[in-house]
């Protein structure tokens, strides 16, 4: 390709003169049925074939052509030259006869130099222009093989034979009747035959590609992967694959809910539209995790207004827009209003209930990191306690039906700041629903949500694309897992059952120990767990030690008598508080403890207010900290307070 043009060009020209004879002997030979050893009388036809032929390829332009780039018009132009060769040079054979040349030699020769003249090129392009060269790239591509041969696989298998970056080599089915037939070209295999397809055909990923399996299904499936060298992906649920056709960007990496051996409860339509349709609903902490997500539950019941209120402006904008984009595609008639405030400001919570009234609040504002709070403990009770008391009271002056506040696992027999002051703000409902005023309080408790800010999946993702190693803060730490989608409905579901003072418990599953989530999302990325048995692998996994206020395993239940209701994923909880009158003037003194910033006086207040309360870690609020450092170590995830030396941390010394 780097020689000159015209030397090219004169190499072309020669490469064709040698055609045109070569194909005379052939013709020749094919006519005489024998081959012939090459003469003089070959030689002459031969240059009368050069004769016509090289005038006419210059003449329509075949040698302007750059062979490695020519396409379909090239092409054309060949055919359309050797069109009037043939005819010039089966004139000149047939009609003028030559002294020992068989006739049909005139005809069978311009057919064998098309073939001649238009292979020689598509070589050239196929070896010179990139064709070549990319088979033998693609040889490097990963090699894919998608499980599930029905309607699904096929279209995924139709978009995998566009990609520039994976190649198909089969299916994997487990139906019997299509081991060893061809689908769309492709072999069908037996998941058995896996450890043989990795080594034969150089397997490298696995694309699962049956929506419609249940959950206990695929987790056979991924459990019988496991062990394999493959990077397995998953396709969405077939309620997720909204357009109905697959593409190869629907792939995603697996999640924990894709490792959750138990499948969701579709929900009940009846509670779901029961507070909600042609009613106005009201979503505080509307820009979070769980919030923004029973927004979109809410909005599918078609309320005549969804109230948005949140204290940061991004999150609260962004919750705004996806909600009118719902709105406009579900072409709903929902007013909605994003309003910016935040819970623990009185005179806006009270203007805000009293000017829409809502028919019901879903109070799912609330800081939620333990650790921040843990350094934070003021805010953390400011928010979540002060922040609920704020907005229950408002309820009540407005006259609000009913009102759910969302809670958490660490609620129960809590270690940490975050888990008492989520306690305390469900006393508060339980102590105010005593009161028999006209609002209707319940409240929702549940553990981690998948996907959420602050997530362990996501993490290890991270952790695993960055060549590990995974952190994890104890090897036998577990925790309930859920989806947000699931947890939103059923909180929605509970509310609609609560007749007031309700402590409502969703039934998580059996928990995840946290060590073997993380082996697990290892070796489904197609990568091999690092450690003592196997010093070569690819990721480790580092031990970090456990979070101030962190719990190796959470529970849901304060007492051991939950009561059955009419969804089965949803319990009533019997659970022991104080009233009102005797609640109200501790509120008062926790609240003073945090406007004198009486950090031991808070946690005292908590430590007499929360049963089970039992902090692992001394007060750690970053402030009082800084304001009074002591040599020795701090077990967390945070960096030394401002202005304080990098390399050193700091307790609060217990006389302060």
């Amino acid at each position: 390709m780097a020689l000159p043009r015209t030397f090219k060009q004169a190499l072309v020209i020669l490469l064709d003169a040698v055609l045109c004879v070569l194909t005379v002997w052939l013709a020749w030979c094919l006519r005489l049925e024998s081959w012939l050893p090459l003469n003089t009388t070959h030689l002459k036809v031969g240059l009368l074939s050069i004769a016509v032929a090289l005038p006419l390829f210059i003449w329509f332009g075949l040698y302007r052509a750059i062979f490695r780039h020519a396409g379909w018009n090239a092409m054309v132009a060949v055919v359309q030259a050797m069109a009037l060769y043939a005819v010039l040079f089966a004139g000149l054979v047939t009609v003028y006869a030559f002294e020992g040349v068989p006739r049909t030699v005139g005809v069978l020769q311009p057919l064998l130099l098309l073939v001649a003249i238009g292979g020689a090129r598509a070589l050239v392009r196929f070896f010179l222009g990139g064709v070549y060269r990319r088979m033998l790239q693609r040889r490097s591509w990963p090699g894919v093989l998608i499980y599930g041969a029905g309607h699904t696989g096929r279209q995924l298998a139709r978009a995998l034979s566009d990609s520039h970056e994976q190649r198909l080599l089969g299916f994997l089915d487990d139906d019997d009747r299509l081991h060893g037939h061809s689908l769309d070209g492709r072999t069908v295999y037996a998941p058995r035959e896996l450890p043989r397809l990795i080594a034969q055909l150089n397997a490298t990923d696995v694309l699962l590609a049956i929506p419609s399996a249940s959950r206990t299904a695929r987790n056979a499936i991924l459990t019988q992967l496991q062990a394999l060298p493959l990077h397995v992906r998953t396709l969405p649920t077939m309620a997720e694959l909204s357009t109905g056709t697959v593409r190869l960007s629907d792939a995603r990496e697996l999640d924990v809910e894709d490792l959750l051996a138990r499948d969701t409860v579709p929900p009940n339509d009846v509670l779901l539209n029961k507070h909600t349709r042609g009613k106005v609903v009201l979503v505080t902490g509307a820009g979070g995790s769980i919030g923004s997500e029973l927004c979109h539950q809410i909005l599918r019941c078609h309320p005549e207004q969804l109230l948005l209120l949140d204290a940061s402006e991004f999150a609260l904008y962004d919750v705004h827009q996806q909600m009118q984009q719902l709105g406009q595609k579900m072409q709903a008639t929902t007013h909605i209003v994003p309003l910016l405030g935040s819970v623990c400001d009185k005179a806006r919570m009270e203007r805000v209930m009293a000017t829409w009234t809502p028919h019901i609040v879903y109070h799912a504002a609330a800081y939620k990191h333990v650790p921040l709070v843990e350094h934070n403990p003021s805010e953390g009770v400011r928010n979540n306690v002060v922040g609920t008391w704020v907005c229950a009271e408002a309820a009540l002056h407005a006259r609000v039906p009913h009102f759910v506040l969302v809670s958490t696992d660490k609620a129960v027999r809590p270690t940490n700041t975050m888990g008492a002051s989520k306690r305390l703000a469900e006393m508060v409902l339980q102590a105010l629903a005593e009161l028999n005023g006209p609002t209707q309080f319940s409240m929702v408790r549940f553990g981690n949500v998948l996907g959420s800010s602050g997530s362990v999946v996501p993490l290890f993702r991270q952790q695993i694309e960055a060549g590990g190693p995974l952190t994890l803060t104890h090897p036998d730490i577990t925790r309930f897992f859920m989806t947000i989608p699931e947890a939103a409905q059923l909180v929605v579901q509970a509310g609609a059952m609560a007749q007031g003072g309700d402590v409502f418990v969703l039934d998580m599953g059996e928990p995840v120990r946290i060590a073997d989530l993380a082996h697990r999302m290892i070796t489904l990325s197609g990568l091999q767990v690092k450690d003592d048995t196997n010093p070569h692998g690819d990721i480790a996994i580092s031990i970090i030690g456990l979070r101030p206020g962190e719990k190796l395993f959470e529970e849901l239940l304060i007492g051991n008598n939950p009561q059955p209701t009419e969804h089965k994923r949803i319990l009533r909880a019997q659970e022991a508080h104080w009233p009102w009158e005797r609640l109200e003037p501790r509120l008062h003194a926790l609240v003073a403890c945090m406007e004198a910033d009486d950090m031991l006086g808070l946690r005292q207040c908590l430590l007499d207010l929360v049963d089970g309360f039992a902090p692992t870690d001394e007060v750690l609020d970053w402030r009082l900290l800084a304001l009074k450092p002591r040599v020795g170590p701090v077990q967390d995830q945070y960096p030394s307070p401002p202005n304080q030396p990098q390399n050193s941390r700091y307790l609060l010394q217990t006389d302060l």
